[in-house]
């Protein structure tokens, strides 16, 4: 029977402030304990409002600097020189033009002999016309057109110890290094990673000897028109003539749209990671409130005897949890306005715009929003058992409380409300609805997994527990499924955070190890192209007399696709309906000629014409099956190559499988021989060199003889995707170790509030004789056990992550790292001992009664 004081009911019952104030004096005693929950969501929230606040900085950056992205306010470009039709046509528009020229070549640098593959941009004219070029010294952006001199990337020189006024060779011409380029308008830092650019003046382009027929250039002219010109009427006017003559285009708008996607992505992706560090926070909140709720029961029981009503009691702890997460998420709000400022410097390599940092009050207020709400929604999953606790809770202390029942609306309501969150943020960083469901769905597996294996490591525990070992480990494995035990909450966190760190290393790896299985064994290393036809055997003869192999000779004719079972490509670009990329139809394709497939090709249907012996004779091609599947063609169909103004009929032969990642030459489309060697082509030869040294020596040879010829080094290629995939990897890390940090949290949240069962059953230890060295060592053995198991499940939910990032989305081979796996998951181990054994001080130091009096 219920006892109530009817002066209590009368004054308290109705009166909202009593609930208050009891929260109040309630959380003065458990400040510390609360204010370590606080810090659960505090990290999720800085990353939100971070990453949102730099979302906004960067749209206002590229919004303010749009004309420096293109540095013109059109630009037109293509793979030949532009037909007199067309320059008739740029000399109708007027304004400010300039022209550029770009290709590969290789570089070289008499002083110390070194060569290297570069990027050169021969330019003329007074572009960019918004921004300008970022050089040492200053002036020599400018001063570089008007004399035989270049800019060179400033890593170049570095690399081979070049100082300005040094000579460098580009083809048959030797120029004077003007500067050191350090920024071109509208490209990021990491663009050099791809290649190192080298500015010439067009006007000596012709001396290097290097436009060769088949040479592989891209030509662009640059405008900058009055105020007055309408650029979308403009555009509606080219656009007929860019199709036909294949043409790109590019505008301020169109260059900003198209940034601003790329950096909407990057944002996005991280935002989604952040938003896992604020759930796996409200995870750690809801666990608070769990323990917090067992410590107060009999509270809660002594309140409902004096007359509060069970929305009374309720309402005392939800307070609670509310300032719990008003704090935590003002705290997020700060760290997050600070951790701003330094997320462009994270960001600088990726970023072609300066960005000024200012706060965003829509992000900080999206971050409380967000903060309170996940706190609420995740604390109300414990306090809804408050309702149903019984005043018999003070005579009876072995008495069970009564628990939520598994069909209690409420429940099912905020489990549903949990999920909806979670689609519908996702769908504000996505905005697609199949994205944010799968988002969530994928999320909701982890999570499930994660927690299945901590219930099912408790149940194999218990269920063939090891009665034969020894006590201490013994003690140490009951620990683990105990009454108030913090297993799935400890395996949750941390597994989650080791999921994300590793998934990234085995990934980062898995993509490493495709291109280094190119230098492996007797794999080519050296590729050798641009080769004239009369330097062929030249060629050949130079990679022979250094004793090199030669691996392949292959010739390479350009064309074009001009028609696809009768129907004109221009008509094709047209038809939206067919869903044929652009590209596809537009590119310049380089094909070759051969009796025979290599070994990273594989026929996957009909037959391969390995020769046409007379002139009449049906070409059949061999199509790479992608390429198929985006022209969508088949075996049978007829197509249509403009072979440099001669057109060139053919039937689809065949289909291939062809294996890219392997540093050879491959072609899209495979024709027989007797076709076209009489064509205008050019030529690549493949070797493998055993040293750097010999590398370099083949190098340096070949381009003092033959400046045209042009070398890829694979383990220059290497070293290029390492620094690359090592960037992209770090600014990830980064963000994922919101979420490890935030695991870590919830682990010092869980054994702070087991303090209290800890100490009970160090102290029955203590007085039944055991030693403080024991009472260590099953803590450290429960850490241990806690934080390998945690390691393990999220590295194995790594490896299956990885192996189908690596099979379906990169389609690679997939090869884990091991080695740095393990080092994550040991890593995780030794952080939840440490930090266990920290969070335990005290139990063990002290004499039995002093604890017990400390913590009363």
């Amino acid at each position: 029977m219920q006892t109530q004081n009817p002066s209590f009911a009368n004054n308290h019952r109705s009166s909202f402030s009593w609930p208050l104030r009891m929260a109040w004096r309630d959380g003065r005693k458990q400040r510390r304990r609360l204010l370590l929950f606080t810090s659960a969501i505090v990290l999720g929230i800085a990353a939100l409002v971070a990453i949102n606040s730099l979302g906004e900085d960067l749209e206002r950056a590229i919004d303010e600097q749009a004309q420096t992205l293109l540095g013109a306010d059109l630009q037109i470009s293509g793979r030949q020189p532009f037909a007199p039709e067309s320059e008739a046509l740029f000399d109708s528009l007027g304004g400010e033009q300039s022209r550029e020229v770009r290709f590969a070549s290789m570089v070289y640098f008499p002083r110390n002999g070194g060569t290297r593959l570069g990027r050169v941009r021969a330019l003329a004219g007074d572009y960019p016309y918004y921004g300008e070029f970022k050089a040492v010294p200053a002036n020599a952006g400018r001063e570089f057109k008007s004399a035989p001199a270049v800019l060179v990337e400033e890593s170049l020189l570095l690399q081979f110890d070049i100082a300005v006024g040094d000579s460098i060779r580009i083809g048959e011409t030797a120029f004077v290094i003007a500067g050191r380029l350090q920024n071109v308008p509208g490209e990021s830092a990491a663009d050099a990673f791809i290649g190192p650019r080298v500015y010439l003046p067009l006007a000596y382009l012709a001396q290097t000897d290097l436009l060769q027929r088949g040479s592989q250039m891209v030509y662009n002219v640059y405008f900058k028109f009055d105020a007055a010109v309408d650029l979308e009427k403009l555009m509606l006017r080219l656009t007929p003539h860019l199709e036909k003559h294949r043409l790109r285009s590019e505008t301020v708008a169109s260059e900003k749209e198209d940034l601003g996607r790329g950096m909407q992505n990057l944002y996005q992706f991280l935002n989604l990671v952040g938003f896992i560090a604020l759930i796996l926070g409200g995870i750690g909140v809801a666990s608070a409130i769990h323990v917090h709720l067992k410590h107060k029961l009999n509270t809660i029981a002594v309140l409902r005897c004096l007359g509060a009503t069970g929305r009374q009691t309720f309402w005392i702890f939800l307070l609670q949890a509310a300032a719990l997460g008003s704090a935590g998420s003002l705290f997020g709000v700060a760290l997050g306005v600070y951790i701003q400022t330094w997320l462009p410097k994270i960001l600088s390599d990726f970023l072609p715009v300066a960005i000024a940092v200012q706060p965003s009050w829509r992000a900080m207020l999206t971050g409380l929003g967000l903060g309170l709400g996940m706190t609420l929604l995740f604390a109300l999953l414990p306090l809804l058992r408050v309702r149903l606790i019984s005043p018999l809770l003070t005579l009876r202390s072995s008495f069970d409380p009564q628990q939520t029942s598994p069909k209690d609306f409420w429940r099912a309501l905020i489990y549903a409300a949990i999920a909806a969150g979670i689609i519908l943020f996702a769908r504000t960083q996505a905005r697609d609805w199949t994205f944010a469901l799968a988002f969530a769905a994928g999320l909701g597996l982890a999570f499930g997994l994660l927690v299945a294996a901590a219930r099912l490591l408790m149940f194999s525990i218990k269920k063939f527990f090891p009665y034969s070992w020894n006590y201490l480990w013994r003690q140490s494995l009951a620990n683990l499924y105990r009454p108030n035990n913090q297993t799935v909450t400890m395996i949750f966190a941390l597994g989650l955070g080791t999921f994300l760190i590793a998934t990234l290393v085995l990934v980062q790896d898995t993509l490493l190890h495709q291109i280094s299985l190119s230098s492996a064994g007797a794999q080519p290393n050296l590729v050798l192209f641009d080769i004239q036809s009369d330097q062929q055997e030249k060629v050949t003869e130079l990679v022979r007399s250094l004793d090199l192999p030669v691996l392949q000779q292959v010739p390479v004719v350009t064309m074009r696709l001009e028609e696809i079972n009768g129907r004109n490509v221009r008509e094709l670009q047209k038809d939206s309906t067919l869903g044929i990329p652009g590209w596809a139809l537009r590119r310049e394709y380089r094909s070759s000629y051969r009796d025979s497939l290599y070994d990273n090709e594989k026929l996957l249907g009909g037959a391969l014409q390995t020769r046409a012996h007379n002139h009449g004779d049906t070409v059949r091609v061999s199509v790479e099956e992608s390429l198929a599947k985006m022209l969508k063609v088949k075996i049978g169909d007829r197509l249509v190559f403009d072979v440099q103004g001669v057109p060139m009929a053919a039937v689809i032969g065949s289909l291939r499988k062809v294996n890219w990642r392997r540093l050879q030459p491959s072609f899209y489309v495979l024709f027989p021989s007797g076709v076209l060697e009489q064509a205008p082509q050019f030529h690549v030869l493949v070797t493998r060199t055993i040293s750097t040294e010999q590398s370099a020596q083949l190098q340096r040879m070949a381009v003092q003889r033959y400046p045209n010829v042009s070398a890829i080094d694979v383990t220059l290629v290497l070293q290029t995707a390492d620094a690359i995939l090592s960037k992209v990897a770090f600014v990830i890390r980064f963000m994922a170790l919101f979420s490890i940090l935030t695991g870590l949290l919830v682990l010092a949240g869980a054994v702070m509030t087991s303090r209290y069962q800890r100490l009970q059953e160090s102290v029955l230890l203590r007085t039944l004789g055991g030693s403080s060295r024991q009472i260590l060592t099953i803590m450290a053995l429960e850490y241990s056990f806690l934080g390998a198991l945690a390691g393990l499940v999220g590295l194995l939910l790594a490896l299956a992550a990885s192996w189908a990032l690596a099979v379906f989305v990169f389609e690679a081979t997939f090869a884990p790292a091991i080695f740095p796996a393990l080092a994550v998951m040991f890593g995780v181990m030794a952080l939840t001992v440490v930090l266990g054994l920290l969070n335990s001080r005290g139990l063990i130091d002290h004499p039995p009664l002093e604890v017990l009096r400390a913590e009363a």
